[in-house]
């Protein structure tokens, strides 16, 4: 259990998933894994990769009914499969609008958790600034599945020219929420928690027990965003940073600066876990 400092007259059990990927796992266990995770929390925090775009409204619903707790979530890549990603974030946007515990935070500000903890977050997206973008010959199921990306894959070969900027594009955009979300968060609050989907940072992209090589970078880490989060908190020294991610299936921790430390979520498909239960005063 992570021990966040703050007030000591207020702890909240914050449980966080990442890449629980529950359309590859069958009606029962879902049921049991929500449960499961009802049971030691008081919120729930998901860094994306929740199923899949025709689905995850479905899933959504599922989370909402068996947890019952506050639920703090953002979007994977995984997530807009089968759609695109202004179509799956608006419908997403209204399904946890008219919900009671659902808090899709790439459409909201900065929300409190407790007196001396915020929470923020955006789905973010890989911006092929890390690694070796022209040189990598990584095809991903994205290229396949997502409407905006799959336009530049014509079966064989990708369009890189252009699979850049609408990288690049989506990545920056949640570098703009994170610029207004965090800045207010951390000029109010001791401690921020940010979720976000894709590492923020070269040496928080893990897998299998390092990080990412330079042909898998490019699509496993966004550059942007960390380069957001080291400038705002350097201006806020005596706030601290949390970032919970995943991704790249590998977990780690990494140690951005002094004020900021960066989770990523090990996983596996078929086989939900819980990554933390972060103890919040």
């Amino acid at each position: 259990m992570l021990h966040l400092p703050g007030c000591p007259d207020q702890i909240m059990r914050l449980t966080w998933l990442t890449d629980i990927h529950l359309n590859f796992v069958d009606a029962a266990k879902v049921d049991e894994f929500l449960v499961s995770v009802r049971d030691r929390a008081d919120a729930v925090a998901i860094s994306g990769d929740i199923a899949e775009g025709h689905n995850i409204c479905h899933y959504l619903r599922s989370i909402e009914e068996l947890i019952q707790k506050p639920i703090y979530f953002v979007l994977g890549n995984h997530d807009f499969y089968r759609g695109s990603i202004p179509q799956v974030r608006r419908m997403v946007t209204g399904f946890a609008s008219e919900s009671k515990n659902l808090n899709f935070l790439t459409a909201n500000q900065v929300v409190e958790l407790t007196p001396s903890t915020a929470i923020i977050g955006h789905d973010g997206w890989a911006d092929a600034r890390l690694g070796d973008f022209r040189r990598s010959n990584v095809i991903l199921s994205d290229h396949q599945l997502i409407a905006e990306i799959a336009r530049w894959f014509d079966g064989s070969r990708l369009d890189k020219d252009n699979l850049l900027r609408t990288m690049t594009a989506l990545a920056d955009e949640a570098a703009g929420h994170f610029a207004t979300v965090l800045e207010e968060a951390a000029s109010k609050y001791p401690n921020v928690i940010a979720v976000t989907h894709v590492p923020p940072f070269r040496e928080a992209a893990w897998y299998q027990g390092q990080p990412s090589n330079d042909d898998y970078l490019p699509h496993f880490a966004c550059k942007v965003v960390g380069d957001i989060m080291r400038a705002v908190m350097r201006e806020h020294p005596a706030s601290n940073l949390l970032v919970l991610c995943g991704h790249t299936h590998g977990g780690g921790e990494f140690q951005a600066s002094v004020n900021i430390r960066v989770l990523t979520g090990e996983a596996e498909y078929g086989r939900p876990r819980i990554s933390r239960v972060l103890e919040i005063q």
